[in-house]
């Protein structure tokens, strides 16, 4: 860097860490966003399921929760820099319902003049050169959101060195030298300072309006004109891109879901809650850092044609250290129908009493080819349709019970959750859908007759959502089978989106509730035998979500029990419990969500010393490590020598045909729930026939 482009920043720094003077092109809010403010408080008041008081404790909330997505850690901002907008804490409805914005931006405005002066510092300081020891016994906090704001520049900047000194430290544990580091820290921050400088009106709005939407429920949302069009490409599935569901998670973007079938579900790399901290595709050398970048802007550098390869560097879900990270490579694709096909396969459990057969349909999503049926094709494909076929030829197999497999099955389309139900009962109401004003309006099957009434099982864990619940709800009110695993999702709320004068507005109108009158909305739906939890519910599940609506429950409707499975339900828990005891992987599940939240509650800081840092990494390494060597031990499997080599998802071991050898004698632990719904299913259809037989004598 030359002398004059030196001298020039530090210019520029020393002016704005003293004095913050208005910026040359203050950003305003543009008449269009005045009126679409109202639009939008207007839709929340008389549109929302919910009944929103708008007085000053809803204020207070939406303020804060914009100060959140203006500096979620507290990093940037002075307590001085917020005290002019306080009235805010009591006026943002008010203001809101008048369009009344200007304060909202200037608050943005000045919270983009502290960023772009502390980014400037950042460079200033690369360019004196890092020359850490990483000696000192000095620890950084990693979560700040309930920090007190900073009163002087002197606190954030030795908050911000710390910053800086963490971040050299995690590239010298990644085996960069000094230059390299220089250089990744100097690109990432000129890249975050890029964006800073190029933020537009339409950036601030959308800040501005997801604070007050997302104070009234998690799904409901503000989608300016570019927002709606990446939605509309989303629910399509037509997106060449890495089929993951992103949502943005304070400074970072979150995966939320993946799409069954999609490229990043195939290739096993990315799992729900993964943080992505920077993109890049096959071709570029450097990746680009995107914390703090908008979700949109996110999902266009992963977005791409079909064939290409994007690259993630990704903080793993069950990271206890977030500042360790790893590097994935996903192949562009478009979802096909195909892909997300219900399957089935046969299952063989031997017995004293012989060998016996259950069936397993994995059902990956609720799907219909909406473009044939419309066209009134007679093959259209669609969930019941294929799952119809599956039980025809398990049937044929000779299989005594059939286990539905609905994990990680997000929902889809309500009339296939409908029209599966109807395959194993003989017509009735599935969901009752009540609206804002009370009225309830009841869906379900019409057609008679059933395609199966064997004895039946269903498989569910925390992502299992919406349509999932709702089929997984009426199989357990109508006793027609069991369900197993985890308690699920728990979205029970309705969206749908309306048009404004300028963008969209995707809007909570209505509530799920189950025939018996339950409400799936937050609570989901609770397994009638529990299995360990494979996903951390605080970080998954609308529970999980800030201002989620709450539970609650209509009346039940009338409707035909076919069964009365909890009869045998004492005697089904009592079998499983005594399998579970012995079962390497139930243990691991268990254990290891447990063992996970004990590090994270630990780890609530790390250390700036190298030796030190190390030995901690370590140690949490040491602990996950002989928990996984547990499982293996007990499942007759050579023990790993170190923590690195359990991860089988990483880049380079999926490319490894030795590691796949090596790990073919090493059950998932996700494979053992459907292993262990079969032997429920079993021992349920037996327990139905000794009863039977009772009582025929």
């Amino acid at each position: 860097m030359s002398w004059f482009a030196t001298l020039t920043r530090s210019v520029t720094l020393a002016t704005a860490l003293t004095f913050i003077s208005p910026a040359l092109w203050a950003l305003e809010p543009t008449d269009e966003q005045r009126e679409v403010a109202v639009e939008i408080a207007d839709s929340l008041r008389y549109g929302h399921y919910a009944d929103i008081t708008f007085d000053d404790d809803w204020s207070s909330e939406a303020f804060q929760r914009y100060l959140d997505n203006l500096d979620g850690q507290r990093l940037y901002l002075l307590e001085s820099d917020i005290a002019p907008y306080r009235h805010l804490e009591t006026q943002m409805a008010d203001l809101i319902f008048e369009g009344d914005i200007d304060d909202a931006f200037a608050l943005h405005e000045r919270s983009n003049e502290r960023r772009e002066a502390r980014l400037n510092w950042l460079l200033e300081r690369i360019d004196e050169g890092l020359d850490y020891q990483f000696d000192s016994d000095e620890r950084l906090e990693i979560d700040r959101e309930e920090a007190n704001w900073a009163t002087d520049i002197s606190e954030l900047d030795a908050l911000w060195e710390k910053r800086l000194q963490n971040a050299a430290l995690t590239l010298v544990l990644a085996d960069q030298d000094n230059e390299q580091i220089e250089t990744t820290l100097r690109q990432r921050y000129e890249g975050q300072l890029s964006r800073v400088e190029q933020t537009e009106a339409e950036d601030v709005f959308g800040l501005l309006m997801a604070a007050v939407t997302g104070t009234v429920d998690p799904h409901t949302s503000y989608l300016s004109p570019r927002q709606g069009e990446s939605f509309d490409i989303q629910m399509s599935l037509s997106l060449e891109g890495i089929g993951a569901m992103l949502q943005a998670d304070g400074e970072y973007v979150k995966v939320a879901s993946l799409v069954p079938g999609g490229p990043a579900d195939q290739a096993g790399v990315l799992d729900p809650a993964d943080r992505i901290v920077a993109v890049g595709q096959e071709d570029e050398e450097d990746l680009v850092n995107v914390i703090g970048m908008r979700l949109d802007n996110v999902v266009d550098l992963i977005r791409g044609p079909k064939g290409s390869v994007v690259r993630l560097e990704v903080i793993p879900a069950k990271a206890v250290d977030i500042t360790r990270t790893r590097t994935v490579e996903i192949t562009r694709d478009t979802v096909k129908l195909e892909d997300q096909a219900a399957q089935s396969e046969v299952i063989e459990i031997e017995r004293d009493d012989g060998q016996h057969k259950v069936g397993v349909i994995t059902v990956p999503t609720f799907y219909v080819d909406f473009e044939a049926w419309q066209a009134g094709e007679d093959d259209y494909r669609s969930t019941t349709r294929d799952v119809a076929k599956e039980i025809t030829a398990l049937k044929e197999a000779g299989v005594e019970g059939i286990v539905l497999d609905l994990r990680d099955n997000g929902g889809g389309a309500l009339q296939e959750a409908n029209s599966l139900l109807g395959l194993f009962i003989d017509r009735g109401p599935t969901v009752q859908v009540r609206d804002a004003r009370g009225r309830i309006q009841l869906y379900g099957d019409s057609n008679a007759g059933t395609h199966y009434d064997g004895p039946l099982t269903v498989l569910t864990n925390r992502l299992s959502a919406s349509a999932s619940e709702i089929f997984a709800g009426a199989i357990q009110d109508y006793g027609r089978g069991i369900v197993v695993g985890s308690p699920t999702f728990g979205k029970g709320t309705v969206q749908t989106l309306s048009d404004l004068s300028h963008g969209e507005i995707k809007i909570t109108r209505a509530k799920f509730y189950r025939i018996s009158g339950d409400s799936t909305q937050n609570r989901g739906v609770e397994p009638d035998i529990r299995f360990p939890m494979d996903i951390d519910p605080e970080r998954i599940g609308e529970s999980s979500l800030d201002h989620a609506l709450a539970w609650d429950s209509v009346q039940n409707v009338q409707y035909r029990r076919y069964g009365e499975p909890e009869n045998y339900l004492d005697t089904l828990i009592n079998r499983y419990q005594a399998r579970a005891e012995d079962n390497p992987n139930f243990l691991y599940l268990e254990r290891q969500t447990e063992l996970s939240r004990q590090l994270r509650e630990q780890h609530t800081s790390v250390s700036l010393n190298r030796e030190q840092r190390e030995r901690e990494m370590q140690a949490q390494e040491a602990e996950q490590l002989a928990l996984e060597n547990q499982r293996r031990i007990a499942l007759g499997a050579q023990p790993l020598e170190e923590w690195t080599s359990a991860q089988v998802d990483s880049e380079e071991e999926n490319g490894s045909e030795q590691a796949k050898e090596e790990e073919e004698d090493v059950m998932p632990a996700e494979r053992a729930q459907v292993l262990e719904a079969a032997e429920i299913l079993l021992d349920y259809a037996q327990l139905q026939t000794a009863q039977r037989l009772a009582n025929r004598e």
